[in-house]
């Protein structure tokens, strides 16, 4: 692998150095990544009760409500949480980070990739090719059997929920399999999660690998990605590529090389944009 000159770690400056001598752009994203659109922050109970006081009253954590076992024991809180979300992120813009995303990507010569957390399928919506995003924890636009009857996970496209918000409560129809007529989960990984269906995951993730091997300058760029749950970090990390990370709270890294904002996705997206075009509008950058 082609190496990279070293970065002054720490600023805009550097990171955009960094992406000018990419030849692909690897995207890691989580949480954070999704919260300059709107959408809540479910860190710790007390952000996750208020975004579902509901839930706080019933005394369920996030741990408790994001798992098969709140399906097959309260089927209409467990869809009043995810019901909800689901019409959340349908009507949610993503913000215009992913723009500029798209945009950075599109300029690397072999383009770029996503790897995510995060399931609310923003990354397509804001206009990435879907064969280029990994999801990793799958996606609540996809539902799958509870029961693992074997039928394939299909669209959720069809699926209206009607959620009572003071309750968290499924007020419409629950979700059925098309085959066995048994209760429907979403096709995301939780919690204490012995019946994911991952294939579709699996098969992302054999995408990502291929088009690694294709190039020799990849970056890493992750945003919103803490270490509570740490797959996007350690993707990021363990590939042995320049990274720099974005985050307001966790943004430390590993190697003296990598570099370290501490900043909200969008707000840092923003400031690497106008870094990379006064760069890029350097006569002398490919020298530094």
């Amino acid at each position: 692998m082609t190496e990279f000159s070293a970065p002054d770690a720490g600023d805009f400056a550097g990171a955009a150095e960094l992406l000018l001598q990419a030849d692909s752009l690897l995207i890691t994203a989580g949480a954070g990544m999704s919260i300059d659109s709107g959408l809540p922050d479910f860190r710790g109970e007390h952000g996750f009760w208020r975004a579902y006081p509901a839930l706080g009253r019933h005394g369920l954590s996030f741990y408790e409500i994001a798992s098969p076992r709140a399906f097959r024991e309260r089927p209409e809180l467990a869809w009043g949480f995810y019901g909800h979300r689901l019409q959340l992120y349908r009507r949610t813009t993503p913000h215009e980070g992913f723009a500029i995303l798209r945009e950075l990507a599109q300029g690397m010569p072999r383009g770029g990739f996503v790897f995510t957390s995060n399931v609310d399928g923003h990354f397509q919506k804001a206009g990435f090719v879907t064969a280029q995003v990994a999801e990793c924890h799958g996606t609540i636009h996809t539902l799958q059997c509870l029961d693992g009857c074997g039928h394939a996970p299909w669209s959720a496209q069809h699926f209206d929920p009607v959620v009572d918000d003071a309750r968290c409560e499924l007020r419409s129809a629950l979700p059925r399999c098309p085959v066995c007529q048994g209760l429907a989960r979403p096709n995301i990984l939780m919690f204490s999660d012995g019946g994911w269906d991952g294939e579709a995951v699996e098969q992302q993730m054999v995408r990502l690998e291929r088009w690694l091997a294709g190039s020799s300058r990849t970056v890493v760029l992750e945003l919103g990605a803490g270490t509570t749950i740490p797959t996007v970090r350690r993707l990021g990390e363990q590939l042995g590529v320049p990274l720099i990370r974005m985050n307001p709270d966790e943004a430390a890294v590993v190697r003296r090389s990598d570099i370290s904002l501490a900043v909200p996705a969008l707000a840092g997206l923003r400031a690497l944009s106008a870094a990379l075009k006064a760069a890029a509008s350097s006569p002398d950058w490919r020298s530094r």
